[in-house]
């Protein structure tokens, strides 16, 4: 046991573990409150209030994420040694996410009619606007955690999201009796904008100045010109990550009833924090490689060894327990969601791969790349679900993700495995060294 402590305590002072494991414990957290706050929710509120809620979520997530999202591997990439410029990296961010967010968002609300019955609910000034902000405020939320990651504070993001999940859930009992309808998007929007006062203080006012300093002697600050090229090349690559994340709920959203919805999306928010725990590591690998690009190939061994440790075992328990798990929300929930989560829980292995394959990329830069495996993989993901949907129904979201990642892991397996050997780093170097010289 002494054993088992001692070598924990020496990989968190690697930062590729530390911030990984907070990222991954951050997503148990996420997702065991929000596992309680979606039994609070069918518990307090109707079928038809459960899946509306959970439609206006996605859709508000869809349209903050548009940027923000895309915004992701450049402030994981270049905000690490960022220096005096990291202030003005973090609120061009927030500044951007949250205008294209908004923008989106209002043209979505001008052409409500043609989003189906579900988000007829959204109609009126007083409801769009304040989905309109709430849009404005996620755009915000979903940045603090990479900033936190990116300095390298992400043990913060566990206790930010834990007493939002808190607050949250406390929030949505409250307004059951208050508001029936309309009070799971409440509740889940006020907690959000209230904490955001407090994280960009502590951002601001403690991880900033701290971060500055102790890489006072590393930093490189980027030219908007380079951060430029690269959003360039990685932002139509994440647009299209960003299709598959949240376009695809709320297409089938416009395509079945409410409480129809509600039960495939309880089944598709816990496959999917299965697979953001892949995420997780491979946002720190951005991170380390950055600071390390000569140790890329040792962290990328390191964090598909511990991605695959920690995933399998969920995966299989996800597998195995699917009809259990679900029957927790209801009888309804099991029945419908069992497939889809099986499925879902089984595309994670091949997406391990591809996580840490892009990662990779990110840290040395290669947008082009990028966006090539990422539009792929949405083309494929997309494609498959509206084939499949007519004969497959909601399942046709996992037979996609499952086909659709394990042909693109099999695609991308030798260039990846290059890069854990070293071959592929060094034989780039040799390119650049060549190309430098002439």
């Amino acid at each position: 046991m002494s054993e088992l402590w001692s070598r924990l305590r020496r990989e968190l002072r690697n930062p590729l573990f530390r911030n990984g494991y907070a990222l991954m414990a951050n997503t148990a957290i996420t997702a065991t409150l929000g596992m309680g706050y979606w039994l609070l929710a069918a518990h307090y509120y109707t079928p038809e209030e459960f899946g509306r809620g959970q439609a206006v979520i996605t859709a508000m997530r869809l349209f903050a994420s548009l940027t923000a999202l895309g915004l992701v591997g450049a402030l994981a990439r270049f905000l690490p040694l960022a220096g005096r410029r990291i202030p003005e990296l973090i609120l061009r961010g927030y500044g951007l996410a949250a205008v294209t967010g908004g923008v989106a968002a209002l043209g979505f609300l001008l052409t409500l009619p043609v989003w189906g019955q579900t988000y007829s609910v959204l109609g009126g000034f007083g409801p769009g606007l304040f989905f309109l902000v709430s849009v404005l405020v996620w755009a915000v939320f979903t940045l603090q955690d990479v900033v936190l990651t990116g300095l390298r504070a992400a043990t913060w993001v566990p206790l930010n999201n834990f007493v939002f999940g808190l607050v949250k859930m406390g929030l949505l009992i409250a307004l059951a009796g208050a508001l029936p309808n309309g009070g799971i998007f409440t509740s889940w929007m006020v907690p959000t904008a209230a904490a955001l006062i407090p994280v960009n203080w502590l951002i601001f006012g403690v991880v900033v100045p701290r971060h500055m300093k102790k890489t006072e002697t590393v930093q490189r600050p980027p030219r908007l010109r380079e951060i430029g090229r690269f959003l360039a090349g990685d932002f139509p690559g994440t647009l299209s990550i960003l299709a598959i994340v949240y376009l695809v709920p709320v297409l089938v959203a416009t395509h079945v009833g409410e409480a129809t919805f509600g039960r495939f999306s309880v089944a598709h928010t816990l496959a999917s924090m299965i697979e953001l725990l892949a995420m997780n590591m491979a946002v720190s690998l951005t991170v380390e490689g950055s600071f390390d690009q000569a140790r890329l190939a040792e962290h990328c061994r390191r964090a598909l060894r511990r991605a695959y440790m920690i995933t399998v075992p969920i995966i299989a328990t996800a597998i195995a327990g699917a009809p259990l798990i679900l029957a927790i929300f209801g009888s309804g929930f099991a029945e419908e969601g069992t497939t889809l989560l099986r499925l879902m829980a089984l595309a994670v292995l091949p997406r391990v791969l591809i996580e840490v394959y892009l990662s990779s990329l990110r840290a040395r830069s290669e947008a082009r790349k990028l966006a090539i495996v990422q539009i792929g993989l949405a083309v494929m993901v997309i494609g498959a679900m509206l084939e499949l949907f007519p004969s497959a129904g909601v399942n046709a979201v996992g037979w996609a993700m499952l086909l659709s990642e394990s042909l693109m892991a099999l695609l991308i397996f030798r260039s990846l495995r290059k890069i854990l050997t070293g071959d592929g780093i060094r034989q780039r170097a040799v390119t650049q060294g060549s190309s430098g010289a002439a």
